[in-house]
């Protein structure tokens, strides 16, 4: 009696957090880009939605691979005025940027291996994951870095993006 009493207790609490969970409404987008920028800005999910998709591919530790989905960071920073291709020569270089996370989990990069033209680093800021909007401890939004061979530089909880130039 006792074991079918915390069987049925068991399946109670399963029940309610699978109905529960999905009613949990997620936190919005919100993403600043700050610093040396012609345009700081600050991104809210109108904006986000506006902007062009994308998507990559990254191994995951089963052997198979999740797709993330959302803005590359090249858009964003172009929305925010850093130039790139033809421009981003001489003083542009001198600069990088530290992409920072809502727990104080910073990554820096420079800005030459961001230019398409140049380093080309293919870099999402995603707010999807295999099609569904991240789980909590990841987003709203994350960097991911599907050239990087650890995970190090893909940051979850992603809320700023400053660019320092060190030559101006």
């Amino acid at each position: 009696m006792r074991s079918l009493q915390r069987a049925l207790t068991s399946f109670a609490a399963l029940f309610l957090f699978a109905v529960l969970l999905p009613a949990q409404t997620a936190p919005e987008v919100s993403l600043a880009v700050t610093g040396d920028v012609p345009t700081p800005l600050t991104l809210n999910a109108t904006d986000w939605a506006a902007m062009p998709r994308v998507s990559v591919d990254v191994p995951n530790a089963d052997g198979g691979k999740d797709t993330y989905e959302g803005v590359a960071l090249q858009e964003i920073l172009k929305k925010a005025g850093i130039p790139f291709g033809h421009e981003m020569r001489g003083k542009a270089l001198a600069g990088y940027l530290i992409a920072e996370a809502k727990d104080g989990y910073a990554v820096v990069f420079s800005l030459g291996e961001l230019d398409p033209d140049l380093g080309a680093a293919k870099i999402v800021v995603a707010d999807k994951r295999d099609g569904k909007p991240l789980f909590a401890y990841q987003g709203p939004i994350r960097l991911v870095v599907p050239a990087d061979k650890e995970g190090a530089r893909s940051v979850r909880m992603l809320e700023k993006l400053e660019v320092v130039k060190l030559r101006k």
